[in-house]
């Protein structure tokens, strides 16, 4: 598929960070885009800034309330968009949805860690059920399945317990390798590519927790302080004589660092995307540190997990782990 113009794409996570660049260059391009998230804030936003950039005459940009877990709003998604977007066909499927959070088995609770694994994993693999027959009805297709690179290195560093997200992302990579075949042998006009990224600046940090916690608010409540101080101090860091005021900014910086500073922004990763597509790599690594990683990881599996490995990976790409 080498020009999107006049095709039908969903974005799942369409409100911010990649989900919402994707969604702009696709309409860019001349795509019918349809979108959910759980948002219509944010959704509404990503709207007003395709409008803003003139769509195209007849282009339709559509919004749908979806969490991407429940496979009862994704039907409901899918069906609002074959009538408002007047069709029973689509060409692209990103699923991106995608949170952070509920990292240890141990000290985050149950809810937790499935609420981020049934996002990262089961709205990939609901997405596809949903909307597999839209596919099969087009002339060509691609499904995007965005991993990470914590899909093939389960860890964010030293003493940060990182389980829910990588074992989702462990998942989806797998889930879309396996998927090359069956779509050859059953539905051969239809390719699908896995995305893996590294650190891009994104709002993630600031999402999951509002997501986990069930608020609006960018302050850290009473559990989440507890689990923070749990954090640091499994890290290592003296929290003896840190004050809730500092565990709090320390969060505040930590999302807006993670979304400022990081070395690629959504939309830089986005274009990377759509190229991969264009040119149907099945496999997408976005970022210069996701590429230096995989080299890595490849030539030593044995020590990746070793605390020489992240140390010397982390200086010679920057990383800084909040």
């Amino acid at each position: 598929m080498k020009d999107f113009a006049g095709r039908i794409a969903v974005v799942t996570g369409g409100g911010t960070g990649m989900g919402r660049e994707l969604v702009r260059q696709l309409v860019a391009e001349g795509c019918n885009v349809a979108m959910c998230d759980v948002s219509t804030e944010a959704m509404a936003e990503t709207k007003r800034l395709c409008e803003i950039e003139k769509l195209p005459q007849g282009l339709r940009v559509t919004t749908h309330v979806a969490d991407v877990s429940i496979e009862g709003q994704l039907q409901r998604f899918r069906d609002e968009l074959a009538e408002q977007q007047s069709t029973d066909k689509i060409h692209l499927l990103f699923n991106n949805a995608g949170i952070g959070g509920g990292g240890s088995l141990f000290t985050n609770t149950r809810e937790q860690w499935e609420r981020t694994f049934n996002i990262c994993w089961g709205g990939v693999y609901l997405g596809v059920r949903t909307f597999m027959p839209m596919l099969l009805r087009a002339d060509q297709g691609h499904i995007i399945n965005t991993s990470s690179v914590n899909g093939f290195w389960a860890t964010i560093g030293l003493g940060v317990s990182h389980t829910a997200y990588s074992a989702a992302k462990f998942a989806v990579k797998g889930f879309t390798e396996s998927l090359i075949t069956d779509l050859r042998l059953n539905a051969p006009h239809i390719k699908c590519s896995v995305v893996m990224p590294g650190h891009i600046g994104t709002s993630i940090v600031s999402n999951s927790r509002k997501i986990q916690s069930g608020g609006e608010s960018d302050r850290l409540n009473e559990a989440e302080i507890v689990a923070a101080r749990q954090r640091l101090e499994g890290r290592g860091i003296d929290i003896a004589a840190m004050s809730d005021d500092d565990i709090q900014n320390m969060a505040l910086d930590r999302a807006r660092t993670f979304r400022d500073e990081a070395p690629m922004t959504a939309a830089a990763a986005a274009k990377v995307i759509l190229d991969g597509v264009k040119a149907e790599r099945w496999r997408i690594l976005v970022g210069d540190d996701a590429h230096k990683l995989d080299e890595r990881v490849r030539q030593a599996p044995e020590r990746a997990y070793d605390a020489e490995f992240f140390e010397s990976f982390a200086a010679e790409v920057d990383w800084r782990v909040g």
